[in-house]
């Protein structure tokens, strides 16, 4: 990846938080997942824009690449950066969290609007991937199936069930990210339940790529990387809350209500970031 493509893909990141922030703004007293969410923005920026495989013209196609968020309460970063690469429209986007819509706080399967999943409950969403990986459809119609989890989710033993069968069986077609910002709802992931990560899927067979999760250059490295006749790990180092300073790693922003003038702060520091990041790019 050239320096000057990277520094696009970071901007486009930026324009991202910017979308989750005005969004959960918009949804008013209902509030958003907005720390988890912005926390995604490098990772599913580069994901959708430069790695993923869409049919422009067919939402549908049986050759496309699968994405699954695991993590179902990042739905409104999902969403955005669904909305940054063009994959939804802006009339789509904007009816987050509106009644009657498709695009509801957690994601709900509609393939026609590029959503493969539903997802509320975790540790669910990487054996659904599994299924996909060793489908009849899958055998038709080769794709990739990418499954999005949060390091809290790992608590979940369905995820290591999961985890062995995909590394028994070698299924070179499935990714799975983490999203290893170290917290949960709770608190601190590592106060709740501590143990090695990369070990663990290494010991499932799974070839494991540790990365910045908000470095394009690492990130697209990470996904390139080989792994044959082995699943893939992404273990992607983010912090929760990124580009908002009231909000990095602060557990009140898990869930909750952004107020206007939240909203200009919130954008002002992205806006201060993206100038001092990027400059004039």
């Amino acid at each position: 990846m050239s320096a000057g493509r990277a520094g696009e893909l970071g901007q486009s990141a930026d324009r991202v938080r910017a979308h989750i922030l005005r969004r959960a703004n918009a949804a008013g007293n209902n509030g958003a997942h907005i720390a988890p969410s912005l926390c995604e923005a490098e990772i599913l920026t580069v994901l959708f824009q430069e790695v993923l495989y869409k049919n422009e013209e067919d939402r549908t196609d049986p050759a496309r690449d699968r994405f699954i968020l695991s993590k179902g309460h990042g739905a409104l970063g999902y969403y955005a950066a669904m909305y940054e690469a063009g994959m939804i429209t802006e009339g789509e986007f904007f009816s987050f969290e509106v009644n009657g819509g498709n695009f509801p706080g957690q994601p709900s399967k509609h393939p026609e609007h590029r959503i493969e999943y539903s997802s509320g409950s975790l540790g669910l969403g990487l054996s659904y991937g599994i299924g996909l990986a060793r489908s009849e459809a899958c055998r038709r119609h080769p794709f990739r199936v990418f499954v999005y989890m949060g390091d809290g989710e790992l608590n979940e033993g369905t995820i290591w069930e999961s985890a062995m069968y995909a590394g028994f069986h070698k299924l070179s077609n499935i990714v799975g990210i983490v999203d290893h910002n170290s917290m949960q709802s709770d608190g601190a992931s590592s106060d709740i339940l501590l143990f090695d990560i990369a070990g663990m899927w290494k010991a499932c067979g799974w070839a494991v790529v540790p990365c910045d999760g908000h470095d394009p250059e690492q990130l697209l490295s990470a996904f390139s990387a080989a792994h044959e006749d082995r699943p893939l790990l992404i273990l992607a180092e983010t912090v929760k809350g990124r580009g908002v300073p009231f909000m990095e790693n602060a557990a009140e922003w898990h869930h909750s209500r952004l107020t206007d003038a939240q909203l200009e702060e919130a954008l002002a520091a992205i806006e201060r970031d993206r100038q001092y990041n990027h400059g004039n790019q």
